[in-house]
């Protein structure tokens, strides 16, 4: 039962995307928004970050946030507990599988140039030659001297470019002729990553919600890119932000404002009666 004079929550868990979402366009995550999850959680709601990044990018921005809950990073292929700096579950790609998928692909567009999410806590970004990071990120990648340094060590995923193709022409391609053996989903411009099959930030959220005895029902989900569809359609309520993908927005139940005006927490103030900036 609630106690007196504590508000029961409309959601019990808020899940969050980072880049795009969370974040703004300087990394950070804004005072308001700041003050919005503090609020929710003051209210009895957990916070869950359902990422796109491995646990090694993610960590620096859970220490920023003074986060010590589940964490759900590589697109559902790690479930990471902040508190106690261990896995709770990982999820390895098939590299036989990728290897028949990459050629495939190939087949089709020509040359993929790959890097490759290694498996492990601390597991490293390792890029093949001619493979170009976006330098928004400003993520640590580990450039090989060979192509087949990708290959050389388990993986949780691949992420994969293509010369003169957009995220959306080249994710189109690849289901088309990998779609059996593998997942493919874009997360940002210019690229596409290759999963293990059937692997979701949804699978990987549901996973952590078990382990907080909470469902889908009970969530709140934000993102802004394809890789975020799944999860919002698992929640009970799915926001897109302002400047999302089209094919997000078209299943969210509403559309925030932007990362950069803070929409995740105009959306929470709104939702958990929480006073907004004065």
């Amino acid at each position: 039962m609630t106690s007196p004079g504590i508000l029961r929550p409309p959601f019990a868990l808020i899940a969050t995307d980072l880049d795009g979402t969370l974040l703004r366009s300087d990394g950070t995550v804004g005072a308001r928004t700041r003050a919005a999850l503090a609020g929710a959680a003051a209210r009895g709601a957990r916070h869950v970050v359902a990422t796109g990044r491995s646990v090694a990018w993610t960590r620096h921005v859970l220490d920023d946030l003074g986060y010590t809950g589940l964490a759900v990073c590589g697109q559902g292929g790690q479930v990471y507990d902040a508190a106690a700096h261990r896995q709770l579950a990982s999820v390895t790609l098939d590299r036989r599988l990728a290897r028949l998928a990459v050629d495939r692909i190939e087949a089709e567009v020509g040359p993929l140039l790959l890097a490759a999410d290694r498996d492990g806590l601390d597991g490293r970004v390792v890029a093949a030659p001619g493979y170009r990071p976006d330098p928004a990120d400003g993520l640590p990648v580990v450039h090989a001297r060979h192509a087949d340094e990708v290959w050389a060590e388990p993986v949780r995923k691949f992420y994969a470019q293509c010369a003169g193709l957009g995220e959306d022409e080249l994710a189109a391609a690849a289901r088309e002729a990998a779609g059996h053996l593998v997942g493919i989903t874009t997360a940002g411009p210019g690229e596409v990553e290759i999963l293990p099959a059937g692997l979701s930030k949804a699978t990987g959220l549901s996973f952590a919600a078990r382990r907080l005895g909470l469902r889908g029902l009970d969530t709140v989900a934000f993102g802004d890119m394809p890789n975020d569809a799944p999860m919002l359609e698992w929640a009970g309520y799915g926001v897109a932000m302002a400047d999302a993908h089209p094919t997000l927005k078209a299943v969210a139940d509403e559309v925030a404002p932007g990362h950069d005006e803070e929409g995740v927490a105009a959306v929470l103030e709104r939702l958990f009666g929480l006073a907004g900036p004065s």
